[in-house]
């Protein structure tokens, strides 16, 4: 009796483990940030990065488009995508911000000396968990916000002509 009474338990703890191991790999373990579109952006404070004033999420304009895009200079599709921030920074309906990630301050201003400054503003985020709240996780990643600070779209990789098309026909199409 108790030699069958440990065969039972076994059993069913061998079950167990089996129906916890399938559920297990059934659970989608990757990060995603697309959840965030839609959604208004978390409140944030961000250090300027040519000075030590704190920018907010409250400093952003009621009446405009805005495109932050989290770059490093170190980082070679943010130079890849550089010409498209250029363009994009010739329109009067978008303000750019730029979010400098994990990066030094002299190496910052001599990729912007060397490939020109789109931004309107530039941030540091020197140690990446500010870049958190824009759910974030690597560079280059940019959002599309609205004036009421929904996430409009979001771009994970350098920007292309595709996406530049794409932020244009958002915006004019409201």
């Amino acid at each position: 009796m108790k030699m069958s009474f440990l065969k039972i338990i076994s059993f069913f703890l061998v079950i167990f483990t089996i129906v916890v191991f399938f559920i297990a790999l059934n659970i989608d373990k990757r990060y995603n940030t697309e959840n965030i579109v839609g959604k208004k952006i978390d409140n944030f404070k961000i250090k300027v990065l040519s000075h030590d004033q704190i920018f907010e999420n409250k400093d952003l304009s009621n009446n405009k488009y805005h495109l932050i895009n989290v770059w490093a200079s170190w980082c070679l599709p943010c130079k890849e995508e550089h010409p498209i921030l250029m363009k994009l920074s010739k329109d009067d309906n978008l303000n750019l911000i730029g979010i400098n990630f994990k990066d030094k301050k002299k190496n910052a201003n001599s990729f912007l000396k060397n490939l020109g400054n789109p931004y309107n503003i530039i941030l540091s985020d020197t140690d990446g968990t500010s870049s958190i709240s824009f759910g974030v996780f690597g560079v280059p990643e940019t959002i599309l916000i609205n004036e009421k600070q929904i996430v409009i779209k979001k771009f994970i990789g350098p920007l292309d002509t595709n996406d530049y098309k794409n932020i244009l026909n958002v915006i004019y199409e409201n």
